[in-house]
C-alpha cells in the first residue's frame, strides 16, 4: 500500500471529519482531506471521476476511458492511479483490461464535509456588516 493511499472505509464521517463549517479541522485530518482533493484538482481526473461515477451499471473499462482523451494509455492509466491512491476509485483486472468503479463512501465523506448542516445560517461577512 502506498504511503499516500487513503483509508477511510467503514468509518463514520463525523468519526473522522467533522463540516468544515462546524468545526475546524485537526492537523492530520488536513493533511489527509488535502490529498484527495488535490487529486480531485486536476481537470483530467475530474473528468475521469466523472465518467466513472456516471457510467450506468457502475463500472467502465479503462478501454472505453482513453479514446476521450488526447493523451496516452499510460497518462490516463496515471490519473486513474491517482484517483485510486486518493481512495475515490477502485479497479478489478479481467483479463486484459480494467475496470474502474467509484468509492461511493468517499463521495459521500465529502460531500458531508463540505455540507453546511440544514438550517445552519451562514456566518455574516465583514463587509456586509460595514
Amino acid at each position: 500500500m502506498s504511503n499516500q493511499e487513503l483509508r477511510v472505509l467503514g468509518r463514520d464521517v463525523e468519526e473522522c471529519c467533522p463540516a468544515l463549517l462546524t468545526a475546524p479541522l485537526a492537523e492530520d485530518q488536513a493533511t489527509e482531506l488535502a490529498k484527495v482533493f488535490k487529486a480531485l484538482g486536476d481537470p483530467i481526473r475530474l473528468r475521469l471521476l466523472s465518467m466513472i461515477a456516471s457510467r450506468a451499471g457502475g463500472e467502465v473499462c479503462v478501454c472505453d476511458l482513453t479514446p476521450h482523451f488526447d493523451l496516452s494509455q499510460p497518462t490516463v492509466s496515471h490519473h486513474l492511479k491517482l484517483l485510486r491512491q486518493a481512495g475515490l476509485i477502485d479497479c478489478e483486472r479481467r483479463g486484459t483490461w480494467v475496470y474502474y468503479r467509484l468509492i461511493p463512501e468517499m463521495t459521500d465523506r465529502l460531500a458531508g464535509i463540505l455540507t453546511r448542516p440544514s438550517g445552519t445560517p451562514l456566518p455574516e461577512r465583514a463587509e456586509a456588516r460595514s
